[in-house]
């Protein structure tokens, strides 16, 4: 049940209903029942697994709690087996056995093994997170389990976060489900506002962009470089736009309950470096990583070859975090080494921009850093889009090839960009409307103009810069928007 379908608004509707119609006491049952639901309607038949996660962790960590030595490190092991095996056989068990029949012919054995695509369930990389984190929290005694079954199952399958996150942790949301939620009029319209921008940003901006990645990423031969240059770009927005907006519908939707889930991004396209850009960008997951993977590894307190390393294998389980193929371990790998070549440099391009009198120029100065970063962020999304290791390569050697003759380029396919608008059935007149909505994002990326004039208004002071605001997403929603139609980037994750 994707958020950008009227199926999740009537849903969103009758829960809403029910939710203020029972005694306060009791509405965290609603919400379970919800979300149970919620998840059966998109795939009925993995409703087994996240049962499966959420009882083994339940009881497991009850077993952790009341128990000490080697018999506390087997009811962790339990507890991590059990979700690192589910995400495993559906995740990455195809992986495994494309590489053992590569592997066995190798040493003359032959190969049995049929390779089947197994489908994805849906959430699974979040909701297994979610329990491993609260497994290994409970192991450090940061925190004693929670002893109510059901309230802990709706904290790992709470609809809004379900699907793609924000990964929670349980010291933020299983509090809010113990307590009687504060809901005044304020919250609840705010919450609507960052539905409707959330909505805005995915079925306005992300999926009309989508039209030209599609058809380009889609097919890559015979496109130029120029093409490949700015479709890349394109696709920056689309997944930012895309994923942005699915936390904006599920921060608001926990908003409109009384709930606060975790803030998932910042500006990450002003980011002035990749080590900023990765504390703006999917902000839950790279903290899930920091905590569980790289302080346990030795974080920067070993020496520093061994802080690289930690550096380049958060990144590289970050890659494989997000699909099982070379593509996206790739996609990590350049991360990583963008992340430790920018701590490695970072004096020598304090010392360059010092003798050019560039530091004296300080908005300048992070312009160009920001300038640089968005550029070596956009070139790893080449191998997060392209369908194949292959694909990727093609695109990347054509952008090179013709990198010295864009400027012959850009007229022609300037041209044939249009074409493609023209393919997908968008008039002139959509097209300059989607320009100047792309502009308005964009302004408000900078400025601010959502954050101040829009999600803290006050409903007794409504001000005109809000009205303004608000009929322009609901104009644009109405009458440029697609409701039900891609899914969203991050479900297949």
């Amino acid at each position: 049940m994707p958020f950008n379908s009227t199926e999740y608004l009537i849903f969103l509707s009758i829960v809403l209903a029910c939710y203020f119609l029972v005694n306060s006491k009791c509405r965290w049952i609603i919400l379970l029942v919800a979300s149970y639901f919620f998840y059966v309607y998109s795939e009925p038949i993995y409703i087994i697994l996240i049962l499966f996660s959420t009882v083994t962790t339940y009881l497991g960590s009850q077993k952790i709690i009341s128990s000490e030595g080697l018999k506390k490190k087997f009811w962790l092991f339990f507890v991590l087996f059990s979700n690192i095996g589910l995400l495993f056989i559906f995740k990455y068990l195809d992986l495994f056995l494309r590489f053992v029949k590569i592997i066995i012919p190798s040493f003359g054995i032959p190969s049995f093994y049929n390779i089947h695509n197994i489908t994805l369930p849906i959430g699974i990389s979040f909701y297994t997170f979610q329990a491993i984190s609260y497994c290994l929290d409970i192991y450090n005694k940061k925190y004693i389990p929670e002893k109510q079954f059901s309230k802990f199952a709706l904290y790992i399958s709470f609809f809004p976060k379900l699907l793609a996150g924000p990964i929670e942790r349980a010291d933020n949301l299983l509090p809010q489900f113990n307590n009687l939620p504060t809901i005044n009029l304020n919250a609840v319209l705010n919450g609507v506002k960052r539905i409707l921008w959330g909505l805005f940003k995915k079925i306005v901006i992300a999926d009309k962009l989508a039209l030209i990645v599609d058809l380009v990423y889609g097919n890559p031969y015979g496109n130029n470089g120029f093409t490949f240059l700015l479709t890349t770009y394109i696709f920056a927005f689309q997944i930012y736009c895309d994923f942005s907006g699915y936390c904006d519908i599920a921060i608001g939707t926990a908003q409109l309950f009384g709930y606060r889930l975790s803030e998932n991004f910042q500006k990450p396209y002003l980011a002035t470096s990749i080590a900023d850009f990765w504390k703006r960008w999917h902000i839950t997951l790279m903290s899930w990583f920091k905590d569980y993977i790289y302080i346990p590894l030795g974080g920067n307190t070993v020496s520093t070859y061994r802080w690289y390393r930690n550096i380049m294998i958060v990144f590289l389980v970050s890659g494989l975090w997000h699909g099982a193929s070379l593509n996206f371990v790739i996609w990590g790998a350049i991360h990583g080494l963008f992340y430790v070549s920018g701590v490695m440099t970072a004096n020598v391009r304090e010392y360059i921009a010092e003798k050019i009198g560039l530091n004296k120029y300080d908005k300048l100065h992070k312009l160009i850093k920001t300038i640089v970063t968005f550029n070596l962020v956009s070139l790893g999304w080449i191998f997060f889009r392209a369908n194949n290791l292959t694909s990727a390569t093609y695109i990347i050697k054509t952008i090179m090839s013709d990198m010295f003759s864009l400027a012959d380029l850009i007229p022609n396919d300037t041209y044939n960009l249009w074409s493609i608008f023209k393919i997908q059935g968008i008039s002139q007149l959509e097209l300059i409307t989607y320009l100047l909505l792309l502009i308005f994002f964009f302004l408000n990326e900078t400025f601010d103009w959502i954050e101040r004039y829009y999600y803290k208004a006050d409903i007794n002071h409504v001000t005109i810069k809000e009205l303004c605001l608000l009929n322009i997403i609901i104009c644009s929603l109405l009458f440029l928007g697609d409701i039900g139609g891609k899914s969203f980037i991050y479900f297949i994750f």
